[in-house]
């Protein structure tokens, strides 16, 4: 019973603890699910030899939040790469603004309970707007939290669609 009791107060203590950051957030980039999401995609996006606004992706995620890709690796096994935001702005974001990178959503299906949503945001990359073909699509599950004021994301964890692993209809429309 006594344990019971502590537990409840922490979950107690932890709902009422506001994550804050250094930089504040854009009040229009959290404001709601399609706000945050068109912010991340927006963050990671630009032409090659443009530095992109780190500062504004971090203010989008929780402090503890973790970015996680899985693909195959080329021997068959299934592989994934857990990172913080920091790890992937460290070791993706030179490669994005060296390249050229563009990513936009291009179906969604979303589930909703209290202040937690899931969202499958399906995606395809470009590395010129002009590009006709994207050179790769895939599936961003993104975890979000509402903490009574604004939009979070807990997570984004991704795998690329490949030949073995297309991307299905469903996920190919906005809900």
């Amino acid at each position: 019973m006594i344990i019971l009791a502590v537990l409840f107060s922490a979950v107690r203590l932890s709902a009422t603890t506001r994550h804050t950051d250094s930089i504040p957030a854009n009040p229009k980039d959290v404001e709601s699910v399609e706000a945050i999401i068109g912010a991340l995609y927006h963050v990671i996006s630009g032409p090659a030899g443009e530095a992109r606004n780190w500062d504004r992706m971090r203010t989008l995620f929780i402090p503890e939040a973790k970015m996680m890709a899985t693909g195959k690796r080329p021997d068959g096994s299934m592989a994934r790469r857990v990172m913080t935001v920091e790890d992937y702005i460290k070791t993706s974001g030179p490669f994005l603004e060296k390249n050229g990178f563009f990513e936009r959503e291009i179906g969604r299906t979303e589930d909703r309970f209290g202040s937690v949503v899931h969202v499958f945001s399906t995606y395809d990359s470009k590395k010129t707007l002009q590009d006709e073909k994207p050179f790769m699509r895939g599936i961003n599950s993104i975890q979000l939290w509402y903490d009574g004021t604004r939009w979070w994301i807990v997570s984004v964890f991704w795998q690329a669609e490949s030949p073995d692993v297309p991307i299905p209809e469903k996920y190919l429309k906005k809900q």
